[in-house]
């Protein structure tokens, strides 16, 4: 009997799933990522600032380095700062480079490692050197090759420390503009990527960050046992120790552009699906809450297309495509305003055609979830 109905009726079943699918997808923009879109900045203009210890991470890097790290120590605050760059094993001419930035820029602080640590693949452990040296609680972390988008870098970040219960600030950091499509479709995964755990957090549950553009308290890196839990997993050092350690009332975002960090996209098409399958290779190992409500949203984002062409082609084109209107009209709205506070609003224009691509990104970077990661870093 039931073996019939879905025979007679399969037409229509398509579409009942297509609309359920359409339902969830507009749950997810309405209810999470609405907050983004519509997040005022409130503008303090008295709060304290603190000591910051700002770590890098570099091996090989000395290209980077000449170009980006001027941009960290230039930065405008008075307060007390250090710069720690952690030179990892390099055997470019990061070390010369460094030294004679040291000369000029006194906050400047270099630790050189000179031995691979045994059995901890990837940047953990010269991070986790770089954070245990720092002098101040609060640490401020970025990479190589990126560079603040602004002067107010640090004092922009550090200013979400507002009071003790604040461990855990998650930054934004796009990528370059430029004019090929590789740029803007790297560019939109970061802005869809970043949509998601900004918002998530901003709903207070927060479940990653990422390392380019990210702060926390010494304290909580001890009391969490720094990277022990996932020293055997080449990635995660941002996204997986955040996943452990924040939580809804510990953790803040920072929306304002002087808080932002540019860093250089990958120059080609195997260097981006390298770096997607080191960062995605660590999603199997958050918290079951949060691969539910990730795998969820990105289930219903990857059916929504196929289903909408089945609807169209086999139930009714006018009723599918008043369904697709629905989403399309939301999506115009938050996609609008959200990729103008993030200053990405040039890519607005083709958000459908991203939006669509979408469809084939999770094709090609589903495997990475499965496959077990490379455990170099770089």
């Amino acid at each position: 009997m039931k073996i019939t109905f879905f025979i007679e009726n399969w037409r229509f079943i398509i579409f009942i799933v297509f609309a359920i699918i359409t339902f969830l997808q507009v749950f997810y923009y309405l209810f999470f990522f609405s907050r983004l879109a519509f997040h005022k900045q409130k503008k303090t203009k008295y709060y304290q600032t603190h000591p910051v210890s700002i770590v890098i991470c570099a091996r090989d890097e000395a290209g980077n380095l000449a170009d980006n790290l001027p941009g960290v120590l230039v930065q405008n605050y008075k307060s007390t700062h250090e710069v720690i760059v952690v030179n990892d094993n390099s055997f470019d001419d990061s070390k010369y480079l460094l030294e004679e930035l040291k000369k000029t820029f006194k906050q400047l602080n270099v630790i050189e490692l000179i031995q691979e640590a045994k059995l901890i693949p990837g940047k953990k452990y010269p991070l986790a050197i770089g954070i245990k040296s720092a002098k101040h609680e609060i640490v401020l972390l970025t990479d190589a090759d990126c560079i603040p988008a602004s002067e107010f870098w640090i004092e922009s970040m550090q200013s979400k420390y507002t009071d003790d219960k604040i461990e855990i600030v998650l930054g934004y950091s796009p990528h370059h503009k430029q004019k090929s499509l590789l740029n803007k479709l790297i560019r939109w995964e970061t802005f869809h990527s970043a949509i998601q755990y900004l918002s998530y957090a901003m709903a207070g549950i927060p479940y990653m960050g990422v390392g380019r553009n990210l702060s926390y308290k010494k304290n909580v890196f001890f009391r969490h046992k720094g990277f022990a839990s996932h020293n055997n997993i080449p990635g995660g050092d941002d996204d997986l120790f955040i996943n452990a350690a924040a939580n809804k009332k510990n953790t803040k975002v920072n929306l304002d552009p002087d808080s932002f960090t540019l860093s250089k996209p990958a120059k080609s098409w195997k260097q981006w699906r390298l770096q997607k399958n080191r960062h995605y290779s660590a999603g199997k190992y958050y918290k079951t809450k949060h691969k539910i409500l990730l795998g969820i949203y990105s289930l219903s984002h990857f059916l929504f297309f196929p289903l909408l062409f089945l609807s169209c082609v086999f139930f009714n084109w006018e009723i599918a495509l008043i369904v697709f209107g629905i989403r399309f009209l939301i999506q115009i709205i938050i996609y609008f305003f959200a990729l103008k506070k993030l200053n990405e609003r040039d890519l607005f224009p083709l958000f459908l055609f991203y939006d669509l691509w979408m469809f084939f990104y999770y094709l090609i970077f589903f495997p990475a979830l499965i496959r077990k990661p490379k455990p170099a870093w770089k």
